[in-house]
């Protein structure tokens, strides 16, 4: 039986360098997670990307995924955030 998708959104916002989404998305890929959806713009040498992914077939804690892809933000120069769905949208209810 498969599992439900849990989706997570990745949030990642620094100034632009090549290689942000490459990283970025290999990190994901290697802990089993696939992205569903992805927007990113470049404003003023600025990047700013949201992914929403599905963090159903991690092969790691969701803690330990925030905190590799924190340490990864700070390797590359941005910050990266990832939060469950379910709190970004109560975070974000107006």
């Amino acid at each position: 039986m498969e599992k439900a998708t849990e989706k997570a959104i990745v949030t990642v916002v620094g100034k632009d360098t090549v290689g942000i989404i490459a990283k970025v998305c290999t990190y994901l890929s290697e802990h089993n997670i696939n992205v569903l959806d992805i927007s990113q713009t470049i404003v003023q040498d600025y990047f700013n990307m949201m992914m929403i992914v599905d963090i159903s077939g991690c092969n790691q804690s969701f803690s330990d995924t925030t905190k590799g892809l924190d340490e990864l933000g700070t390797d590359i120069g941005v910050s990266i955030k990832c939060q469950k769905e379910e709190i970004f949208e109560s975070m974000h209810r107006i």
